[in-house]
């Protein structure tokens, strides 16, 4: 997987999108936002990681203290949302893994540019997706297979501690199965998750596309191949907050 690539291929189409769209058009999976508001969100996060990459810094109100103002004009909007999928892109190509700067993980291990690269992939692909199923009457394309993969990887291992653990289990086990790519997890009530083949009380199958979107609340996780205790499925994805 090319990381920059795929942000880079991302990030276009979403600009892409968001010239070619009305701006007005309010956003399915973000009810109080507009296609406006999503591309400032976008813009503003590359903005946010890109600073922290290129300042190197390990307090984020360091960032949001230079925080730039949104633009009046939507076009204008655009223009400077794609400048900050550049200056992202740019800061990335010229910055290691390994160097430390601020993340939200609760590792420390994953307080470095790698975790914010890997990171970036998702984010960029699931509002991409975000602003096409706005804008459009015909279905978003899918998150590259291996993209979401690793994503769901992150997403279990990153995202899942926060909503889940010994003190706010799940109702059930899951297991999680890609139709398309390699990609098979285990999680157990307390969030605790093997890559394996196991018997849950509720099995989810999907592409590894749809599997990503359920859990960011994109789709109904119903709406997948579910075995099992439907009941369960759903209280993963309640209880993690991906906003």
């Amino acid at each position: 997987m090319d990381p920059l690539r795929l942000i880079r291929q991302d990030g276009d189409l979403f600009y892409d999108t968001a010239e070619g769209g009305n701006h007005t058009l309010g956003v399915p999976c973000c009810p109080d936002w507009t296609v406006a508001d999503l591309v400032w969100h976008l813009g503003e996060v590359h903005w946010f990681w890109a600073t922290d990459v290129e300042q190197r810094l390990t307090d984020p109100q360091d960032i949001r203290s230079s925080k730039p103002d949104r633009p009046h004009k939507y076009p204008d909007l655009v223009a400077w949302g794609r400048s900050q999928l550049d200056h992202l892109i740019g800061a990335l190509e010229s910055t290691g893994d390994d160097v430390a700067v601020w993340t939200w993980a609760m590792d420390d291990s994953r307080h470095n540019v790698g975790f914010i690269r890997r990171h970036q992939v998702q984010e960029t692909g699931v509002h991409r997706w975000d602003i096409q199923s706005a804008v459009s009457d015909r279905d978003p394309d899918p998150i590259d297979a291996d993209a979401a993969a690793d994503a769901i990887d992150e997403f279990l291992a990153v995202s899942l501690p926060f909503g889940v653990d010994h003190s706010k289990p799940l109702s059930g086990t899951v297991h999680l199965h890609c139709t398309d790519v390699p990609g098979e997890w285990f999680i157990e009530r307390d969030g605790r998750v093997d890559r394996a083949h196991a018997k849950g009380d509720v099995a989810v199958r999907g592409t590894a596309s749809d599997l990503l979107l359920a859990l960011y609340n994109r789709i109904p996780i119903d709406g997948l191949d579910v075995i099992g205790e439907e009941s369960v499925a759903r209280h993963l994805v309640e209880q993690v907050d991906t906003e």
